[in-house]
């Protein structure tokens, strides 16, 4: 998929929809039952100022039951959005600006992430709280602060750690929003806050995922600057300024020490593959940047030729005094959205899948690649037809529970396809360790699904077991 190809499916769909069952080719697994939900940005009235980064957040949600596959799609009613249908034209805020003088509040755009937990369905970015959505409808139930713990921003990217059934969280920006602040933390299984810890980074940053071991978080602090007297002068609120370098955080979970900073090469970094430790040292495999792509220089400039990411192991020996972290390259495709078996998250693992470009890299997003971290020289990627691009994807376990019977990546790829040639999209199912073989099934939606960010798989009991109910 060639730039023209990816901006043909930037632009927002204008309705909302409840459709199925879908027609079906090839065949469903028999065991892929429950829900899978994707959360993207879709402006209400589109502003060609406007960050694509900055749209408001709409839901999609497919069902997978005996009955076939259903479809249904929702915004997020914000108060933001709220606001802007009320208005009728865009906010025409820029992305990194959070002011918002006509509301009461402002509780964001609840565009990036969407997940389940302690029976809550919740939409998520990282400036603001989250969203609390109708498990089964997507009704916008409203911005929900657990009991009144929480404030300001929450991270769109948690880590819900397999072992504890802990969600482990954090937020950055500090009070402003643009500020070197940061805030971590821990909700139980049943969505209570039982750790909050603050501390500020070296210098103040866009944070936009971090990582899990069994002891430990970390933070990965790239140099895309975020400066608040920079924006009120009519600059960038996210700039690139190399010379600062890159950190990682180490706090340990039990809330023990001081955040030590271990400083690395400048490079930048939006997503975290997985994270564990061993043999006295931490391993946080990354999809790294060489700058960071579609933000400028302080002074505006855009930043030319800054690449595409590429899996990368940061190694953080526990044994040095010197606190300098290792960066090497694990896997040479480039891509994005990288995922795993989350029942292995925060432990030694062997599989992951990425959205991938071509090797030329002049198609975007036209693979799915299977990284297999035992065999990495082996190749199991799936190519898509001219014009095609896929989004994000998600691993679906055939076992929920990471049980001794249970055996990583054991289960299915879900990706939701653009199809280029005839304007729509497509969900295709994989088996998620023979992607090459192609997909399993391939289930039809009439309309086009925008480019978006990330979901995640519900469960059937968890889907259609909502506190909300």
């Amino acid at each position: 998929m060639n730039a023209e190809a990816f901006q043909a499916n930037l632009p927002p769909i204008d309705f909302e929809a409840d459709c199925g069952p879908l027609r079906v080719r090839g065949a469903l697994p028999s065991g892929l039952a429950g829900v899978l939900v994707r959360n993207g940005p879709n402006p209400l009235y589109p502003d060609p100022a406007q960050h694509w980064f900055a749209g408001h957040g709409m839901v999609h949600r497919f069902e997978f039951a005996e009955a076939g596959v259903t479809y249904r799609n929702r915004w997020v009613r914000t108060q933001r959005w709220l606001a802007e249908r009320e208005r009728g034209v865009a906010r025409g805020n820029a992305f990194g600006d959070s002011a918002n003088d006509s509301l009461p509040y402002d509780d964001g755009s609840a565009n990036t992430n969407v997940l389940m937990h302690g029976k809550r369905l919740l939409a998520l970015e990282e400036a603001h709280l989250p969203v609390e959505l109708h498990a089964r409808t997507l009704d916008t139930l409203g911005q929900i602060d657990f009991g009144g713990a929480l404030h300001g921003a929450f991270t769109a990217h948690p880590k819900l750690d397999p072992v504890t059934g802990e969600l482990l969280f954090f937020g950055y920006g500090g009070p402003n929003g643009l500020g070197a602040g940061i805030t971590a933390g821990s909700l139980d299984a049943r969505g209570n806050v039982t750790h909050l810890r603050r501390f500020d980074a070296p210098y103040a940053s866009m944070v936009h995922d971090f990582a899990m071991t069994a002891r430990h978080l970390l933070f990965p602090v790239t140099p895309l600057t975020a400066s608040l007297p920079r924006l009120r002068a009519g600059g960038p609120a996210y700039a690139w300024e190399p010379q600062f370098g890159a950190f990682v955080g180490v706090m340990r979970r039990d809330g023990s020490g001081e955040v030590e900073w271990w400083k690395g090469p400048a490079c930048f970094v939006f997503h975290v593959m997985n994270a564990w430790e061993q043999d006295d040292c931490l391993y946080m495999d990354v999809m790294q940047f060489d700058a960071p792509p579609n933000f400028p220089w302080p002074d505006g400039r855009p930043v030319e030729d800054a690449g595409h990411a590429r899996l990368c192991r940061w190694t953080l020996d526990l044994r040095s005094h010197a606190r300098v972290f290792a960066s090497k390259l694990i896997a040479d495709i480039s891509g994005e959205f990288p995922r795993i078996d989350e029942r292995f998250a925060g432990a030694p693992y062997r599989h992951g899948w990425l959205a991938a470009h071509s090797d030329d890299e002049s198609g975007l997003f036209t693979r799915i690649a299977h990284i297999d971290h035992a065999n990495p020289q082996s190749r199991d990627v799936f190519e898509l037809p001219e014009g095609d691009a896929t989004s994000e994807p998600v691993f679906v376990p055939r076992m929920p529970d990471a049980t001794t019977d249970a055996r990583e990546g054991d289960g299915w790829i879900l990706a939701i396809v653009f199809r280029g040639a005839q304007a729509r999209s497509d969900l295709l199912v994989f088996d998620a360790l023979n992607v090459a073989a192609g997909p399993l099934a391939t289930v039809e939606i009439p309309h086009r699904v925008p480019n978006g960010f990330h979901g995640n798989w519900l469960a059937r009991d968890s889907a259609n077991d909502s506190a909300s109910d």
